[in-house]
């Protein structure tokens, strides 16, 4: 499958083929719901969003590093590593580390506005001093680069039936509704690493400190107090899909199997955390095999039918119209001999 994912693209260095493998090994290890949805795509496709994903992965890896000696200072050299070399990366065309040769490449390809990776290395390196966020206003601030980012530099990839511009706010949306997602369903192991996602006021609202949290946490109970804010979380992050739904008929319709999957799925998320009582400060809520292998199910069968309508649309040749009969040869006359020269 990488090799005819690769060829259709028509990656062909071996280096760079190599990387590209790399980034889709990320994109397997890690984000299997997405991953599952990005099979969806058109062959061609499926590498540049590996690169995304694999580089957003490994970034996103370094500011949660919790390995022995991964303080705040180690991860933050190598934050900014990561960074002088995304930086010549997209400057040369290569970056030398193959996620970020790949990444560079997909960028170059799909002339991918260099600002939205700048943004997202920014997110990162605020992941490493901030821990709270007083508003919901400074926390999409902070997703701008987290997650609005990902789906301005999915967008090209994808393609758009309607001009890029038309589509940006509702892919940048999507983004942010996955991202808010994973905030509510990790709100315990994000507090492990000293983080609180929800905003300071919505918590107030409903008399929650982080004391309380922590406390929740530890002694695996629940708090009314907690429940109402998390509920409202929950209902903040559906009006933000809400928001998104309208660019899922914007993109190719060759992508919208892809995107729609993953917008159920992720959907789904939120429905999981419902159904398990918000428990997540003490367990992550998943969507089941089942369920996932149901809609991909549903989404192949969309798959297969946009391929037959494509076919169908493509253009029957003409025949060529019968040429006209040559006149007839007239009879031969006796051989001549063929001049010396000639032979």
């Amino acid at each position: 499958m990488t090799r005819r994912e690769l060829d259709a693209a028509g990656i062909t260095d071996p280096v760079l083929r190599a990387a590209y493998r790399r980034c889709r090994a990320l994109n397997a290890a890690h984000g299997k719901t997405y991953f599952l949805a990005t099979r969806l795509l058109p062959v061609e496709r499926r590498p540049a969003v590996h690169a995304l994903y694999g580089f957003a992965r490994w970034a996103d890896d370094i500011v949660d590093s919790t390995a022995p000696g991964a303080g705040d200072g180690l991860r933050g050299a190598r934050l900014a590593a990561l960074e002088r070399r995304l930086d010549e990366g997209l400057r040369r065309g290569d970056g030398g580390e193959p996620v970020v040769a790949a990444l560079a490449d997909t960028a170059r390809r799909y002339a991918i506005d260099h600002r939205h990776f700048q943004d997202f290395m920014a997110a990162m390196r605020s992941d490493l001093v901030v821990t709270a966020y007083p508003t919901y206003a400074d926390l999409r601030r902070y997703m701008h680069g987290s997650a609005a980012v990902i789906g301005l530099q999915m967008l090209p990839v994808l393609g758009t039936v309607v001009p890029r511009e038309e589509a940006e706010p509702h892919a940048a949306a999507l983004g942010v509704a996955f991202q808010l997602t994973n905030f509510l369903r990790d709100v315990g192991e994000d507090l492990d690493r000293g983080r609180v996602y929800l905003p300071e006021d919505l918590l107030a609202g409903y008399g929650v400190e982080r004391d309380l949290l922590y406390w929740c946490r530890r002694t695996g109970r629940q708090d009314q107090r907690v429940l109402a804010a998390l509920r409202e979380f929950e209902a903040l992050t559906r009006g933000v899909y809400r928001q998104a739904r309208p660019g899922l008929a914007m993109l190719d319709p060759v992508s919208r199997p892809c995107i729609r999957t993953a917008y159920v799925l992720y959907g789904g998320i939120l429905d999981a955390v419902a159904r398990d009582g918000h428990a997540v400060l003490h367990r992550r809520a998943v969507v089941s095999r089942r369920r996932r292998a149901s809609v991909a199910a549903g989404a192949l069968v969309r798959v297969a039918a946009i391929r037959v309508r494509h076919r169908r649309r493509r253009p029957v040749p003409t025949p060529s119209p019968p040429s006209p009969p040559s006149p007839p040869s007239p009879p031969a006359g006796p051989a001549r001999p063929v001049p010396e020269e000639v032979v």
